[in-house]
């Protein structure tokens, strides 16, 4: 698809529209509540960590093999430099996937070991519809020896980073779906 042609699509509400490598349009459901979820996990990074910590949302980070993603939240190295027009994964300190009714099976399984596998020090999986966020630490070759949930409404969680530093995430500020929508 031509820049050109982008720019003059309308595509459908509901969706986040990513444009990966080698041309690829993306095209992702996002609810309310993922949307809220990822803005109000930046809120408490600039507040937990400063205006300027390095954090990215739907960033494409790389890793070996072209297993290229763009988490939902990245939090890196504060010495972390691009190269070219993106972070290697050896920057990130903290990767977070927000869980979607279409995402469930990618963000626990194939996410978790996938970022074990790299040794990304912490995932955070959160997960609006189990009203729920799992901490996986510890990286292994097939995924991660850690993995400590925490309910949503529990107070504030605070995740050590690997460099010393800590983000907290608030747990009681963390939007819940409406009833009608609590299916996955």
């Amino acid at each position: 698809m031509s820049v050109e042609a982008i720019v003059h699509t309308e595509f459908p509400k509901g969706y986040t529209v990513l444009f990966g490598a080698d041309e690829k349009v993306i095209m992702a459901p996002q609810s309310e509540e993922h949307s809220s979820t990822i803005r109000l996990m930046q809120i408490d990074s600039a507040l937990t960590l400063g205006r300027h910590a390095k954090v990215t949302s739907h960033v494409h980070i790389d890793f070996p093999a072209d297993e290229n993603s763009a988490p939902d939240l990245a939090i890196l190295r504060e010495d972390a430099r691009r190269e070219g027009k993106r972070y290697s994964f050896e920057d990130v300190l903290l990767i977070s996937e927000v869980v979607s009714t279409s995402s469930a099976r990618k963000d626990y399984d194939d996410c978790t070991a996938k970022y074990g596998r790299y040794g990304i020090p912490s995932y955070l999986v959160v997960d609006p519809y189990a009203q729920e966020v799992v901490l996986h630490t510890q990286p292994t070759a097939t995924g991660y020896i850690g993995a400590h949930t925490h309910k949503y409404g529990t107070g504030k969680l605070p995740i050590p980073l690997a460099d010393g530093r800590t983000f907290t995430l608030d747990l009681d500020e963390l939007p819940r779906p409406a009833p009608e929508a609590d299916v996955r």
